[in-house]
């Protein structure tokens, strides 16, 4: 297993180190399944307080937007649409379906993105009304991760806010804020049964690590922050806290981003790395994948923390930016075919680092917005689920089936 080292003082050195390297040991039961297969659940489609004020009046979230794609080309498949209808996703019977679908095709973690705004929590009616009210809920690992970025006016909702791009959410919390969002997810969350713990530590996933860092002003300080988190799970009866970085979609490292990367996976007792998309984006789903693949290698020869291997579907935000043209989205050889082959490489990824817990991240469940979705549709049916069956469940896949 790879090593953390501090440069902290050696108390501290020696307490982030022990917690770094037991909470990336194991997953959290002994009937743990051979592989944590965990799909990102964009929680957007459903009637928010915040939502409705600043973003979706109409109250159904952000089907408004999805509902108002147009093709760029050619055979642009826009808008989406889903098999099943614009189900909101805060719906326990909706969410009851979506679980034993996923657990069919091989998907057993769900992982919600969190989000905490205007001193309060925003987009969370999916997982607390929809998820965790699912009578099977049970049954699906969950985890979350902090999606703890900076939103302008126009970024998800153009149509309303046109050229405005002026700053709609802001991520940075406050010291007072932080210890209300640690006391929230561990007394709401991290107690569930199905919490992913990893050697007994609840998984706890932050999207943008430079946003966390300014939010406390110096790696000095964040590191404070993260101590004070691994406290309170420890008083909460957890072992440690497992932190996750969930990096945006990743790219290669630069020799100065890496030593930035290592000294504050160090500083803060980061555990593991694990990207929301894969990195390398390209309009060619296969040159994307490829890159991503060398990605991964580079991150993993590069950092001294466990990777999780991430494959994404593929790329579609036009909805969101209708001056975007169709060479802005991957637009070539993109199939379920394609994406089980890059599957199948995460897979033997996972394979290969046996030390490390058996992760492997798709984007998405529900990214109907960004074209990034498992759920099936009125183009490819259950082909990504199947496609998932087949190389999770079953162990191999048919490259004769059909586009």
């Amino acid at each position: 297993m790879k090593k953390l080292f501090y440069t902290l003082s050696l108390t501290a050195c020696i307490s982030l180190w022990l917690c770094a390297i037991s909470c990336t040991k194991q997953v959290h039961n002994e009937k743990s399944p051979e592989y944590y297969v965990a799909a990102f659940i964009w929680p957007s489609c459903h009637n928010d307080s915040l939502a409705q004020v600043h973003l979706w009046g109409d109250g159904e979230g952000e089907w408004e937007v999805i509902k108002k794609g147009t093709p760029r080309y050619d055979g642009h498949y826009q808008p989406k649409q889903p098999l099943w209808g614009y189900e909101h996703d805060d719906d326990p019977k909706v969410v009851e379906r979506w679980i034993d679908t996923a657990l069919a095709h091989g998907v057993n973690t769900f992982i919600y993105d969190w989000y905490w705004y205007m001193d309060y929590p925003y987009l969370e009616g999916a997982l607390n009304d929809g998820f965790l009210k699912a009578k099977n809920n049970e049954k699906m690992n969950f985890y979350i991760m902090w999606a703890n970025h900076n939103v302008q006016k126009n970024y998800w909702n153009c149509h309303r806010y046109g050229d405005d791009n002026s700053l709609l959410f802001d991520a940075t919390v406050n010291w007072d804020q932080f210890k209300t969002i640690v006391d929230r997810v561990i007394n709401q969350y991290f107690k569930r049964p199905n919490y992913v713990k990893i050697d007994g530590c609840p998984v706890f996933s932050i999207f943008d690590m430079g946003r966390f860092l300014e939010s406390f002003g110096s790696m000095e300080e964040a590191a404070k922050a993260v101590q004070y988190f691994r406290d309170e799970v420890v008083k909460a009866g957890f072992k440690g806290l497992h932190i996750q970085e969930s990096a945006g979609g990743g790219g290669f490292l630069s020799e100065e981003r890496a030593a930035y990367t290592r000294e504050y996976i160090e500083k803060l007792g980061v555990n593991s790395i694990a990207f929301y998309n894969m990195g390398g984006w390209d309009k060619d789903y296969l040159t994307y994948g490829k890159n991503a693949i060398e990605i991964r290698k580079q991150y993993d020869k590069e950092l001294p923390i466990t990777i999780f291997p991430t494959v994404s579907i593929g790329w579609d935000d036009t909805p969101r930016f209708p001056a975007k043209g169709g060479d802005e989205t991957t637009r070539y050889n993109v199939s379920p075919q394609a994406f089980a082959t890059f599957l199948q490489a995460a897979k033997e990824y996972a394979d290969s680092h046996p030390e490390q817990p058996p992760f492997i991240m798709i984007n998405a469940w529900n990214e109907w917005v960004e074209g990034s979705y498992l759920l099936p549709d009125r183009k490819y049916g259950f082909g990504y689920l199947e496609a998932v069956r087949d190389v999770i469940i079953d162990g191999k896949y048919d490259t004769t089936k059909s586009e």
